[in-house]
Parts: structure tokens; sequence; C-alpha cells
């Protein structure tokens, strides 16, 4: 977790139902965010459904902090970021959080910084949106623009998570297949193609325009021309022992 990460608190105003909180709580973890706050919690439910919900995260929601209001929820913190669906006047300043996420960063690598959800029902009030130093608004279709309040969390974090740079998607292990050996793979395919039936030696050249295509589309790597040279030389060398089993005397 990078100590920006480490800085940020989310914190739910008025929250009704544990589960959104459980669920909070996991998608919070999916992005290396571990610290939770509850701000004037109006839950109507027991926690069992939040400990449910949070799946492996529920050390996060053992470990919440409640406040009895967001002013004192976010009292620690150099930046108060609100989220919100709705226009209006006081609401016009809100950002994509992609737009703003390396900015949240840059404040939360100087002190804490909480990201602040309102209530399933109707969102943060308007004054909860005046102590906030900055306002998100995630980008939805127009014909419905209500999240789940977990799904808020979750898009928020990401941004977030992402524009840290700490992750690096998987790379291919193998180095990319040489010419030479994509080569031998359509001179393998060809003669297996040729010993099992499906076509003719003089119909090669035709037939093997197609699967080179092929092999130019899904054969990148050494891994994959030696798997696919594998199953020319094996099926090759099963359609000639057939044939020579075939062909004894007495079989």
């Amino acid at each position: 977790m990078s100590a920006a990460l480490d800085n940020i608190r989310i914190v739910l105003v008025g929250t009704l139902y544990t589960g959104n909180v459980g669920s909070s709580c996991r998608a919070m973890a999916n992005m290396g965010v571990r610290h939770l706050r509850l701000a004037a919690p109006n839950l109507q439910n027991s926690w069992e459904e939040g400990e449910r919900m949070a799946v492996h995260a529920t050390d996060i929601m053992a470990a919440r902090e409640e406040f009895a209001t967001l002013e004192e929820a976010v009292a620690d913190c150099v930046a108060v970021v609100g989220t919100t669906a709705r226009g209006g006047l006081y609401r016009q300043r809100a950002r994509a959080p992609r737009e703003c996420a390396s900015e949240i960063l840059s404040l939360a690598s100087r002190g804490p910084v909480a990201i602040v959800f309102g209530r399933e029902d109707k969102g943060l009030l308007n004054e909860e949106i005046a102590m906030c130093t900055h306002l998100l608004r995630i980008p939805v279709d127009g014909g419905y623009t209500s999240l789940n309040l977990s799904q808020a969390v979750l898009i928020s974090c990401y941004e977030l998570f992402t524009a840290g740079g700490d992750y690096e998607m998987p790379r291919e292990k193998a180095p990319p297949a040489p010419q030479a050996q994509k080569a031998q793979l359509a001179k393998n395919w060809s003669k297996m193609l040729c010993d099992i039936g499906f076509m003719e030696p003089c119909q090669a050249d035709h037939f093997m325009q197609g699967f080179q295509r092929i092999f130019s589309r899904g054969v990148f790597t050494k891994d994959d021309a030696a798997l696919m040279l594998g199953v020319a030389r094996q099926a090759s060398w099963r359609a000639v022992r057939g044939a020579e089993t075939a062909s004894k005397p007495g079989d």
C-alpha cells in the first residue's frame, strides 16, 4: 500500500444497511484502501449481513471508526472530497474521479484525505456538501444516475489506485516467436493436415494461407508456437503409425 493510499479515509454518512458497509469494505480492500469511518450511522439491520458481504475484508469493518457527525469524522483531514450524483447550484464544481485522482493522492501524501459518501436514499445534504473542499461525480448514463453505495466506493477507490501507478499488468513471460519458428510451424501443420487426410498435398498452398492468417492472429510467443508444433508432430506421428499398423498382414 502506498503512503498516499494509507492516508485515504472512506467516510460513509448516515448509512442505513450493514450490507452496504460490508460491500464497501470489500471494495476498499480490492483497491488497497484500509481506513473506514462511519459518520452518524443509521443502521437498520444487524452486522451479520455486513460481515457476510465483506467476505475477506472483515478486518476493515472491525477496525472502523464511528463518529456522531460528519464534522467530527473529517476534523483531522487536510481535504474533504464529497461525492454527489445530483446537480444544483452548490454541486456544479464536481469533477470525475479520474480527472482529479492524482490531485487527491498528492493531497493525501501530506495528510489524511476523506472521501465522503452520503446516505443510500438521499446522498449528502447541502450542509454536508458545504464542508467539502472537493466534489466528485461518477460519470453514468443520464437515464439512471443512481449507484449502489459500494459501487460508488469501488469506482472512486479504483481511480485512486490506478492513478498511484503502483500496479503493473502481468506481462507475457515467453519471448516473441521468431519467424523461423513460425515457418516451421506452418510446415509441420501442412504435413500433419495431409497425414490425417484433412487435405491433399496439392491443396496445401491454398489451405495453408488460411491457417497462416489464424496463426498470425493467435500465435505470438515461442511457447505458443512450441505448443502448436507439438500438436502437429504428435498428430502426424499417430496418423502415420495408424496407417502402418493397418497395412500389416494379419491385422
